[in-house]
Formats: C-alpha cells, sequence, structure tokens
C-alpha cells in the first residue's frame, strides 16, 4: 500500500492573526526565511510525499503562485490545487471536513495524508512522526490513523481529543476507543490532543457524506472519525515523542515564538539574530 498523497486544508482565514492577516494568507507568513506553508511541504516530502491537494479559499491566491515558483511543474513534488468557497449567505467556510470531502476524487480510493497548512511537527530524529504515521496505517490498515500529543488538562477545550482504548501509552501507537471534539477538562480524562496531521483510506468519504453542518455551520472531521469508530473499522493513534514538537502559528504569541526559533536556526545571520536577542534582553 503507497501512500504518497497529501491534502493540506489551507482555507482558513486567520481571524485570530488580525490585522496580519488581513492581506497575506496566514500559511504565507514567514518562518525565518521561508513561509509557513512551505516548511509543511519540506516536512511531509521528507517522509515520501510527492503529490500534494491544496485546499485552498478567497484571498489565498499567494499559496499557490509560491507553490508553482518554487517548485516547477515536473517536478517533485507535484500540486493541484481546489477551492473551499464560503457559502453564500455565510462568513466562513464550512470547516475542515468539507475541505477533506472535496479531495475524494484527488484520492481515487488511495490512502492518504492530511496535514494543516499552518503547523509544522519537528522531529530531530528518524523516523519522523509522519513516516511513524504511514508505517502504522500500513501496518494495521488503518481507516484512520491521527497524530497525538499530550497537553494540560486546559487546554482540552481548544482541540480534538483522543481517548486511547490503551490507557498509560506514551509511545508507539495504539487503537482509538472514541474521538471528541473540544471537550474540555470536564467532558475527558483523556489529555491526548490530535496534532494536525491525519492518515485516511477511503472510507472517510461515505462518513463525511452522513454529516450535516453543527450549530456553528461547520462540518467536523471529528464527526466523520468518530463514525469509522462506531462502525467498528481500525483507528488508530500515533505518540509524539518527547523530542517532537507541534509548531502552531494560530496566534500572534505562538507565531512570534515559531518566528524567532527559525530565524535563530538561519546559517547565515541565525548567530547574530541571537545576539542581538541577548543583548535586548540585558
Amino acid at each position: 500500500m503507497k501512500l504518497d498523497k497529501a491534502v493540506v486544508p489551507v482555507a482558513g482565514l486567520g481571524t485570530r492573526l488580525r490585522p496580519t492577516t488581513i492581506a497575506v494568507p496566514k500559511e504565507m507568513l514567514p518562518l525565518g526565511r521561508l513561509p509557513v506553508i512551505h516548511r509543511v511541504v519540506d516536512e511531509l516530502t521528507a517522509a515520501g510525499i510527492d503529490r500534494f491537494l491544496m485546499i485552498t479559499g478567497q484571498g489565498k491566491e499567494a499559496i499557490e503562485s509560491h507553490l508553482r515558483s518554487s517548485f516547477p511543474a515536473g517536478s517533485s513534488p507535484a500540486f493541484a490545487f481546489t477551492t473551499q468557497a464560503i457559502p453564500a449567505g455565510g462568513t466562513k467556510p464550512l470547516g475542515t471536513g468539507d475541505a477533506i470531502a472535496r479531495a475524494e476524487s484527488y484520492a481515487d480510493g488511495d490512502p492518504f495524508l492530511v496535514a494543516f497548512g499552518d503547523s509544522l511537527i519537528r522531529s530531530p530524529r528518524a523516523p519522523s512522526l509522519v513516516e511513524r504515521m504511514i508505517d502504522c496505517h500500513r501496518r494495521h490498515e488503518a481507516a484512520c490513523t491521527i497524530a497525538v500529543y499530550r497537553v494540560a488538562a486546559e487546554l482540552t477545550r481548544r482541540y480534538g481529543i483522543v481517548v486511547p482504548a490503551v490507557s498509560g501509552l506514551e509511545t508507539g501507537d495504539c487503537a482509538i476507543e472514541d474521538i471528541l471534539e473540544k471537550p474540555g477538562p470536564d467532558g475527558t480524562s483523556s489529555r491526548w490532543a490530535v496534532s494536525a496531521r491525519y492518515t485516511f483510506s477511503g472510507h472517510i468519504f461515505e462518513q463525511l457524506r452522513r454529516l450535516s453542518p453543527a450549530a456553528d455551520g461547520e462540518i467536523y472531521l471529528t464527526d466523520a472519525i468518530r463514525g469509522l469508530i462506531r462502525e467498528g473499522l481500525p483507528v488508530r493513534a500515533v505518540f509524539m515523542q518527547d523530542q517532537e514538537r507541534r509548531v502552531d502559528i494560530g496566534n500572534h504569541r505562538s507565531y512570534y515564538e515559531a518566528f524567532l526559533e527559525y530565524a535563530l536556526e538561519d546559517g547565515e545571520w541565525g548567530a547574530e539574530v541571537a545576539e542581538a536577542m541577548r543583548a535586548r534582553l540585558l
């Protein structure tokens, strides 16, 4: 089973990063010398992904322009683009479930990876998190495999939370008993949050077709994954290791931290940036 396709939703409005994202898509904000989306592509190509479907949206033309310029046609990786439109009378796209539903013809029955375009996973040791996900998905012939990491109890109201079928695990992978959308600490004892990376088989599309928008108007990928679990299909969690980190640019604080991290690693100017920062902090 070859898994070399990725679907990358990048249609979000970046509301929490305004006014920075009024004219610039959040996925095009620089992390050091490269925009976020370029670094996401680099992360996935390092794991063997060489075909990408980018689910873009209104005002996101810069993403396509950058990727086509950086990775010319006929080279690897290869890119396709489609648009997740805002429905008539609405103010935002219908969510991640709706975005993934648009990838059915692209997947064409093949397993595929989903990576949110505003988050990175830093894996300093091989195999990377994405490589372990792909391996787990193959070994278990899974319908879905989800990368997860431990968060503090108060953060469970901000993320999808996975309930492992086996408690006490910290490494490797295991079956998933349930997945909850932002339950909060009163709604679950699990602290394993979804880490913006999934792999799916074609079963996910049937589940997405069954869903109606939630009260806030979105179609949640979490609800489709719960459908897979309820039908008894294999759904797995792969645990992020201690040395691995999720880099998220969901708000200005996390973006500032991420930019500085990559700027300090710059081969030409990183040392001077570090010295300038030390001088300011004295």
